[in-house]
């Protein structure tokens, strides 16, 4: 498994920051943020300028590209996306479901992740979706129905065990029904089970309920090799300190986890 983190953490900052202060950390990798409103580092309208750039810093800081998130479906803003991917190298797409928690919602999210799946197809990359609180999918059950009606294989799930856990599953017990269609993990803690995740700090692992080590664990019994990616939302007014240190928190938190399993 190799440990990235996503840049939103750093969505006060530049992406040079974000890089710098990842690999001062000890991270693998990175996950780029293009989530508008959250970061400036990936501007999908400015992928064309932006792209090289990315290269030159993960080439820099000996940081691979692991992956980027950009939420919408819309496919225009996803044809941005995965051009830009093509373009700096990145290998994943990760996207939220689509709103609408009935039969109708799931259908339509199903459909529009089929039509995505089939351009990422086209540009060789691949697709990931996550269950996502008081979206169409947003437990284990509705992302097998997902996963069943998309056989692409350039699709596959982005594994959150903040968001089953406040599904109301137990995540280790959960991961065994879809480990073998995940293509990327977002990882990060969770203390309660609101509607939130919880303040940046209570997001880093080792801070909340969940049992992060026996979820790493099932990951690494299945043979997952792909990235797992720390995304902690909500930071962009923190000062560089603060980032820097929930990052360092969660990152040694994560190696422990890939040392007790024997991972590493």
């Amino acid at each position: 498994m190799n440990l990235g983190f996503n840049s939103v953490l750093f969505g006060g900052f530049d992406m040079e920051t974000a890089f710098r202060w990842g690999a001062a950390c000890g991270y693998d990798g990175i996950e780029i943020s293009a989530i508008d409103g959250m970061s400036e580092h990936l501007v999908l309208d400015r992928w064309r300028e932006i792209a090289p750039r990315i290269k030159d810093l993960a080439k820099q800081f000996k940081l691979q590209l692991l992956a980027m998130e950009q939420p919408s479906q819309d496919p225009g803003r996803m044809e941005q996306a995965f051009q830009a991917a093509v373009e700096a190298g990145i290998p994943i797409i990760n996207c939220g479901p689509l709103k609408g928690q009935d039969d109708a919602g799931l259908q339509a999210c199903i459909d529009s992740l089929g039509a995505l799946a089939r351009r990422a197809e086209h540009y060789g990359v691949t697709l990931c979706v996550k269950a996502h609180v008081g979206a169409a999918i947003y437990n284990t059950p509705t992302s097998l129905r997902a996963l069943e009606a998309i056989a692409s294989p350039a699709f596959g799930l982005d594994m959150d065990p903040s968001h089953i856990y406040r599904a109301n599953e137990n995540p280790v017990e959960a991961l065994g029904a879809v480990v073998k269609r995940i293509r990327h993990v977002h990882i990060r803690d969770c203390k309660g089970r609101q509607q939130n995740p919880g303040t940046p700090e209570m997001q880093a692992n080792g801070r909340g309920e969940i049992d992060l080590l026996g979820y790493i664990r099932v990951l690494h019994e299945a043979g997952y090799k792909g990235p797992v990616d720390l995304e902690i939302i909500g930071a962009k007014a923190y000062d560089l300190p603060q980032c820097v240190a929930i990052a360092a928190e969660a990152r040694g938190h994560m190696q422990a986890c890939l040392q007790a399993c024997g991972e590493r």
